[in-house]
Protein backbone atom coordinates (compact mmCIF):
# COMPACT_ATOMS: atom_id res chain seq x y z
CA UNK A 1 0.00 0.00 0.00
CA UNK A 2 1.15 3.53 -0.54
CA UNK A 3 -0.14 6.77 1.55
CA UNK A 4 0.08 9.06 -0.75
CA UNK A 5 0.47 12.71 1.35
CA UNK A 6 1.12 15.12 -1.65
CA UNK A 7 -0.17 16.39 -5.00
CA UNK A 8 0.75 17.64 -8.29
CA UNK A 9 -0.36 21.17 -9.25
CA UNK A 10 0.00 23.02 -12.80
CA UNK A 11 0.78 26.60 -12.67
CA UNK A 12 -1.18 27.10 -16.20
CA UNK A 13 0.40 30.63 -17.40
CA UNK A 14 3.95 29.02 -16.91
CA UNK A 15 3.26 25.67 -18.63
CA UNK A 16 4.09 25.31 -21.92
CA UNK A 17 2.61 21.93 -23.43
CA UNK A 18 5.50 20.07 -24.13
CA UNK A 19 3.86 16.85 -22.57
CA UNK A 20 6.96 15.72 -20.84
CA UNK A 21 4.83 15.46 -17.46
CA UNK A 22 2.64 13.55 -19.52
CA UNK A 23 5.22 11.23 -20.86
CA UNK A 24 6.54 10.63 -17.34
CA UNK A 25 3.92 9.72 -15.07
CA UNK A 26 3.68 6.10 -14.14
CA UNK A 27 0.09 6.13 -13.49
CA UNK A 28 -0.96 8.73 -16.14
CA UNK A 29 -2.79 11.24 -13.73
CA UNK A 30 -1.27 14.50 -15.96
CA UNK A 31 -2.07 15.26 -19.60
CA UNK A 32 -1.83 18.31 -22.06
CA UNK A 33 -5.13 19.40 -22.91
CA UNK A 34 -5.16 22.48 -25.01
CA UNK A 35 -1.27 23.02 -24.84
CA UNK A 36 -1.73 22.90 -21.23
CA UNK A 37 -0.88 20.50 -18.44
CA UNK A 38 -4.45 19.27 -16.82
CA UNK A 39 -4.47 17.02 -13.92
CA UNK A 40 -6.76 14.10 -13.54
CA UNK A 41 -9.13 14.39 -9.84
CA UNK A 42 -7.59 12.02 -7.63
CA UNK A 43 -5.08 10.26 -9.83
CA UNK A 44 -1.83 11.43 -8.77
CA UNK A 45 0.09 9.07 -6.49
CA UNK A 46 2.81 11.81 -5.54
CA UNK A 47 5.60 10.34 -7.29
CA UNK A 48 6.44 14.62 -8.18
CA UNK A 49 8.05 13.08 -11.73
CA UNK A 50 6.36 15.92 -13.34
CA UNK A 51 7.43 18.16 -10.94
CA UNK A 52 10.73 17.11 -11.32
CA UNK A 53 11.18 16.92 -14.86
CA UNK A 54 9.22 19.93 -16.06
CA UNK A 55 11.70 22.17 -17.93
CA UNK A 56 9.56 25.56 -17.13
CA UNK A 57 8.93 24.72 -13.01
CA UNK A 58 5.27 24.89 -13.53
CA UNK A 59 4.69 21.98 -11.62
CA UNK A 60 4.84 21.86 -7.70
CA UNK A 61 4.25 19.48 -5.44
CA UNK A 62 1.49 20.51 -2.76
CA UNK A 63 0.84 18.53 0.57
CA UNK A 64 -2.96 17.35 0.70
CA UNK A 65 -5.37 18.27 3.73
CA UNK A 66 -6.56 14.80 3.41
CA UNK A 67 -3.83 11.93 2.71
CA UNK A 68 -5.38 8.96 1.68
CA UNK A 69 -3.98 5.22 0.86
CA UNK A 70 -3.78 3.17 -2.14
CA UNK A 71 -3.68 -0.66 -1.68
CA UNK A 72 -4.98 -3.70 -3.36
CA UNK A 73 -6.75 -6.29 -0.10
CA UNK A 74 -5.43 -9.54 -1.10
CA UNK A 75 -8.41 -10.99 0.33
CA UNK A 76 -10.30 -10.13 -2.73
CA UNK A 77 -8.10 -12.94 -4.89
CA UNK A 78 -7.54 -16.38 -4.09
CA UNK A 79 -5.20 -17.36 -2.06
CA UNK A 80 -3.75 -20.14 -4.24
CA UNK A 81 -4.00 -18.34 -7.49
CA UNK A 82 -1.92 -15.68 -5.92
CA UNK A 83 0.77 -17.91 -4.58
CA UNK A 84 0.55 -19.84 -8.34
CA UNK A 85 1.00 -16.31 -9.89
CA UNK A 86 3.91 -15.46 -7.78
CA UNK A 87 5.48 -18.48 -8.16
CA UNK A 88 5.82 -18.66 -12.17
CA UNK A 89 7.14 -15.02 -12.05
CA UNK A 90 9.77 -16.60 -9.57
CA UNK A 91 8.76 -14.71 -6.47
CA UNK A 92 8.04 -15.23 -2.99
CA UNK A 93 4.30 -13.61 -2.49
CA UNK A 94 5.78 -11.74 0.75
CA UNK A 95 8.66 -10.77 -1.40
CA UNK A 96 9.11 -6.45 -0.99
CA UNK A 97 9.02 -5.39 -4.84
CA UNK A 98 9.24 -2.08 -4.06
CA UNK A 99 11.19 -0.80 -0.92
CA UNK A 100 9.69 2.89 -1.89
CA UNK A 101 6.19 1.88 -1.33
CA UNK A 102 6.64 -1.44 0.45
CA UNK A 103 4.58 -3.15 -1.94
CA UNK A 104 4.40 -6.95 -2.07
CA UNK A 105 4.52 -10.01 -4.92
CA UNK A 106 1.18 -10.70 -3.32
CA UNK A 107 -0.40 -7.75 -3.68
CA UNK A 108 0.12 -6.87 -7.34
CA UNK A 109 -0.50 -10.59 -8.10
CA UNK A 110 -4.02 -9.83 -6.58
CA UNK A 111 -4.61 -6.74 -9.03
CA UNK A 112 -3.73 -8.56 -11.67
CA UNK A 113 -6.17 -11.53 -11.12
CA UNK A 114 -9.01 -8.77 -10.36
CA UNK A 115 -8.33 -8.11 -14.28
CA UNK A 116 -6.07 -5.19 -13.96
CA UNK A 117 -3.45 -5.74 -17.53
CA UNK A 118 -1.26 -2.46 -17.74
CA UNK A 119 1.55 -1.25 -15.54
CA UNK A 120 0.13 2.07 -14.93
CA UNK A 121 -3.02 0.70 -13.65
CA UNK A 122 -1.26 -1.64 -11.35
CA UNK A 123 0.81 1.59 -10.31
CA UNK A 124 -2.30 3.55 -9.83
CA UNK A 125 -4.11 0.62 -7.31
CA UNK A 126 -1.03 -0.37 -5.51
CA UNK A 127 1.06 2.26 -5.15
CA UNK A 128 4.00 0.18 -7.01
CA UNK A 129 6.13 1.91 -8.72
CA UNK A 130 5.27 5.55 -7.51
CA UNK A 131 7.66 6.96 -5.61
CA UNK A 132 11.49 6.38 -7.48
CA UNK A 133 9.26 4.88 -10.73
CA UNK A 134 12.98 3.03 -11.13
CA UNK A 135 13.17 -0.49 -10.94
CA UNK A 136 9.57 -1.70 -9.90
CA UNK A 137 8.64 -1.69 -13.94
CA UNK A 138 10.47 -5.11 -14.12
CA UNK A 139 9.16 -6.91 -11.38
CA UNK A 140 5.52 -5.27 -12.65
CA UNK A 141 6.31 -7.29 -16.02
CA UNK A 142 7.21 -10.12 -14.84
CA UNK A 143 4.58 -11.35 -12.83
CA UNK A 144 2.24 -9.89 -15.96
CA UNK A 145 4.19 -11.91 -18.35
CA UNK A 146 3.50 -14.91 -16.13
CA UNK A 147 -0.11 -13.76 -16.05
CA UNK A 148 0.20 -14.04 -19.70
CA UNK A 149 -0.12 -10.06 -20.77
CA UNK A 150 2.09 -8.34 -23.06
CA UNK A 151 1.42 -4.54 -22.48
CA UNK A 152 2.40 -2.50 -24.76
CA UNK A 153 4.15 0.81 -24.38
CA UNK A 154 2.87 4.02 -25.10
CA UNK A 155 4.76 5.24 -28.12
CA UNK A 156 4.58 8.97 -27.11
CA UNK A 157 5.72 8.40 -23.53
CA UNK A 158 8.92 7.07 -21.26
CA UNK A 159 6.97 4.41 -19.47
CA UNK A 160 8.19 1.06 -19.84
CA UNK A 161 10.81 -0.89 -21.53
CA UNK A 162 11.49 -4.56 -22.39
CA UNK A 163 11.94 -7.09 -19.32
CA UNK A 164 15.40 -7.63 -18.21
CA UNK A 165 17.09 -10.79 -17.93
CA UNK A 166 16.70 -12.77 -14.81
CA UNK A 167 18.90 -15.71 -13.34
CA UNK A 168 15.75 -17.78 -15.23
CA UNK A 169 16.28 -15.84 -19.01
CA UNK A 170 19.90 -15.94 -19.29
CA UNK A 171 21.40 -17.68 -22.30
CA UNK A 172 23.33 -20.50 -22.01
CA UNK A 173 26.11 -19.17 -24.66
CA UNK A 174 26.06 -16.30 -21.49
CA UNK A 175 26.41 -19.00 -18.36
CA UNK A 176 28.93 -21.13 -20.74
CA UNK A 177 31.15 -17.91 -21.55
CA UNK A 178 31.18 -16.67 -18.35
CA UNK A 179 31.26 -19.82 -16.27
CA UNK A 180 34.94 -19.99 -15.37
CA UNK A 181 34.95 -16.40 -14.13
CA UNK A 182 33.76 -16.33 -10.59
CA UNK A 183 30.16 -16.29 -11.57
CA UNK A 184 27.40 -18.78 -9.84
CA UNK A 185 24.66 -18.83 -12.42
CA UNK A 186 23.04 -22.38 -11.07
CA UNK A 187 24.11 -21.62 -7.76
CA UNK A 188 22.35 -18.20 -7.69
CA UNK A 189 19.02 -19.40 -9.45
CA UNK A 190 18.88 -22.40 -6.79
CA UNK A 191 19.27 -19.67 -3.87
CA UNK A 192 16.41 -17.86 -5.63
CA UNK A 193 14.62 -20.39 -6.09
CA UNK A 194 14.44 -20.96 -2.29
CA UNK A 195 13.51 -17.68 -1.18
CA UNK A 196 10.56 -17.77 -4.06
CA UNK A 197 9.32 -20.93 -2.20
CA UNK A 198 10.34 -20.39 1.18
CA UNK A 199 7.26 -20.12 3.48
CA UNK A 200 6.50 -17.47 5.98
CA UNK A 201 7.68 -17.67 9.70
Amino acid sequence: MKRVTIQATVNHDACTGCKICQKVCPVYAISVVDKKAQLKEGACRGCANCADRCPVYAITMVKLEEPFVVKVEIDEAEREKIKALCAKAHFNPQQVLCYCTCTRAEEVAAAILKGVVTPHEISSLTGIRTACTIECIQTILRLLSAAGHTPTPDPDGFQWYGETVTAWTLPESVKTKHHNRGFFFEEDRCLLDQIASAKPR
